[in-house]
């Protein structure tokens, strides 16, 4: 399972500083030039209750986008995707690029009054290592030295490859170079904990009166399922560029309800996983200049649950995704001029040679759309499966409204196009994770955003047997050889190449999944906000904007 590995040496580069200073406004009002100051409040919503705000357990955006205020890494990425120093002061590689020599800044604390140091981010990733903790996203660590041995219980914890040798140098050795070390310590499973606040006490990030942070904002309410409120943190090291005092985020599932919120000035932003446009007033708001569509690298999908009939035959699942119309969906549904998918990997994610992956591996001859075929794929399926008829099938989705359009329109072509009749289940976004990962499903909406700008992060991770993130089990050997064999190839072509090749034998030959479409984002921002907007990704980036 070692992923990201030597694929992305070949295409990443290291980071630069951030050295950005502006003036101090430590919160309340403040003086300016002699001028008084109004606080500033910011407000979104997030769908659901954030499942997990544990760096080792988080898994989702909801989740994430709340620890990008509260929690400071080695290195930040920007809305462009590209990382900046954070706590990290110097990062050097060694001559063979094989450990890094990192240097701390001395004035980071806990929201305790303790000081970060790298012993802290030595205990989280050797935690997050710890197959007792059962984190989701370990194998992102798995490029240090006997990480994965350690993780799947093959090794021990003095074994794994990172060190603090002193209170603000941390040593890093890894199996092979990675100049793209400093993109990757951005994500949240690297991201430092405190010791005396978490061991022992596994519902420590559960509650505002127990979590220990060190970030730009300080965790003042979380009032479970209604809001959760931020206030930035005076004695965070740059407090000089956080310019919101408080930060209020409200818990709405209900599309109509986030729009009368933000039409009657009670939230400032819709769009980019915290909050959603009502799909039925996304052309007009556009047109009129209100709304605004971006493409983002992410992918909206279906899973099939391969280890369960029906779906544990290629031809019925080739059926279902060669039956539903993409565009139809976009122009009557989703309404954001998405693209229509036939793989995995969004446009706007890079390949190699100065193109982007899609420019060299279109995804449009994976499959066709066709009912006619389709009905002949379901019933040869039906046959080689010993079935007369398919059994009972439910689709299930997070309660939102958007995700249920969708889904009434896909069961509507089926229902029209193969004659089969699904059912639609839906749960609250915890109960739906844990659903899906338990491989308690027939179908399950699924949709994947970037961690970092390359396709490794939508094959390897989505499409591998042994990848924690395929949800649907879907497996084939020659894949998953194919993705092993693209982290050790001998240029970043040929890389790319065993990548597409791996794809499309995912999608063209077995239907490992359904594509529907790659991502836009529709948002809405009021007036007088500024550094407020949708990353490269597809998510919020608000930690650092401001209120004229």
């Amino acid at each position: 399972m070692l992923v990201l590995v030597i694929a992305l040496s070949m295409l990443l580069t290291a980071c630069a500083g951030n050295n950005n200073k502006p003036s101090e406004n430590n919160g309340g009002a403040a003086t300016n030039g002699g001028e008084t100051t109004t606080p500033q409040e910011f407000r979104f919503t997030l769908a659901s209750e954030p499942p997990s705000l544990d760096p080792a357990l988080m898994t989702d955006a909801q989740s994430s986008i709340v620890a990008a205020g509260l929690y400071e890494g080695l290195t930040r990425l920007n809305a462009n995707g590209e990382p900046e120093n954070a706590i990290a002061e110097e990062i050097t590689a060694s001559e063979d690029g094989k450990t890094y020599t990192i240097k701390l800044r001395d004035d980071v604390k806990w929201s305790n009054g303790e000081s970060v140091t790298a012993h802290d981010f030595e205990y989280a990733w050797k935690r997050a290592l710890n197959p007792e903790t059962a984190s989701e996203y370990a194998y992102m660590l798995y490029y240090i030295e006997n990480a994965e041995k350690y993780n799947t219980g093959g090794g021990t914890v003095d074994e794994v490859g990172v060190k603090a040798t002193n209170d603000y140098t941390l040593e890093v050795k890894l199996y092979t170079p990675a100049p793209y070390f400093p993109s990757l310590i951005s994500h949240y499973t690297y991201l430092p904990v405190n010791k005396g606040a978490v061991d022992g006490k596994p519902e420590w990030a559960s509650e505002k009166e127990t979590i220990v942070s060190n970030g730009p904002f300080l965790l003042k309410e979380w009032a479970h399922e209604d809001k959760l409120v931020l206030e930035k943190n005076p004695d965070y090291y740059n407090a000089s560029a956080v310019k919101f005092d408080k930060v209020t985020i409200s818990l709405i599932n209900d599309t109509n309800t986030v729009y009368n919120l933000y039409d009657t000035d009670k939230i400032d932003w819709i769009g980019a996983q915290a909050g959603s446009v009502p799909t039925d007033r996304t052309p007009q708001l556009v047109e009129e200049g209100k709304a605004t569509i971006t493409s983002v690298a992410s992918v909206y999908y279906y899973l099939f649950n391969n280890n369960k009939a029906p779906f544990n035959n290629a031809k019925i699942r080739k059926a279902f995704a060669m039956s539903v119309d993409r565009q139809s969906l976009i122009d009557n549904v989703a309404k954001a001029n998405q693209q229509p998918a036939f793989g995995l990997v969004p446009p706007s994610i890079a390949g190699a040679g100065g193109k982007n992956f899609r420019e060299l591996y279109p995804d449009t001859d994976y499959f066709k759309e066709d009912v006619e075929e389709a009905k002949k794929l379901l019933a040869e399926g039906l046959a080689e499966s010993n079935l007369t008829a398919l059994p009972e099938i439910t689709l299930l989705y997070n309660t939102d409204d958007g995700h249920k359009a969708i889904a009434e329109a896909i069961v509507d072509m089926w229902r029209k196009n193969l004659g089969v009749e699904v059912k639609l289940a839906n749960q609250e976004w915890g109960t739906f994770l844990e659903s899906r990962k338990a491989g308690q499903f027939d179908i399950a909406r699924s949709g994947w955003g970037a961690d970092i700008n390359h396709p490794i992060n939508f094959t390897y991770d989505l499409i591998h047997s042994k990848s924690g993130n395929n949800d649907g089990k879907y497996s084939n050997p020659k894949v998953d050889e194919l993705l092993n064999n693209s982290l050790v190839a001998a240029s970043p072509e040929e890389s790319i190449k065993m990548m597409a090749e791996a794809e499309k034998i995912a999608f063209a030959e077995d239907m490992g999944a359904l594509p529907l479409y790659y991502y836009t984002t529709v948002t809405m921002l009021k007036d007088g906000f500024k550094n407020v907007g949708s990353d490269y990704a597809g998510h919020i980036d608000w930690v650092f904007g401001s209120k004229e």
